[in-house]
C-alpha cells in the first residue's frame, strides 16, 4: 500500500523564495506556450519584408524552428510526465 500513497511535496522555504510568504508561487505554463507559438508565427510573418538578401530570412526561420522545437519537446514532456 505504500506505493499508492500520495506524495506530499515539501513546502517552499521563504528564505529561499521570499515571494512564497505573500502569495502564489508558481509559473504560467499555458501562457508561456501561447506566447511561444505567437512568437514563432510572428517570426515567420516577418519574412515578408524589404530584405536585401536572405541572411535575415535564415535567422528568422532558424529562430522560429528552434522555438517550435522547444515547444514540441515541452508538449512531449508534459504528456509523459504522468508515467514517471
Amino acid at each position: 500500500m505504500a506505493g499508492k500513497a500520495v506524495e506530499k511535496r515539501p513546502e517552499v522555504d521563504p528564505r529561499d523564495e521570499p515571494s512564497a510568504e505573500w502569495g502564489w508561487h508558481g509559473s504560467f505554463p499555458k501562457a508561456t506556450r501561447i506566447a511561444g507559438w505567437l512568437s514563432a508565427v510572428i517570426l515567420l510573418l516577418m519574412i515578408k519584408g524589404n530584405h536585401e538578401n536572405n541572411t535575415e530570412n535564415v535567422w528568422l526561420v532558424g529562430l522560429a524552428a528552434f522555438i517550435v522545437l522547444l515547444l514540441l519537446l515541452d508538449l512531449r514532456k508534459s504528456r509523459t510526465a504522468w508515467r514517471k
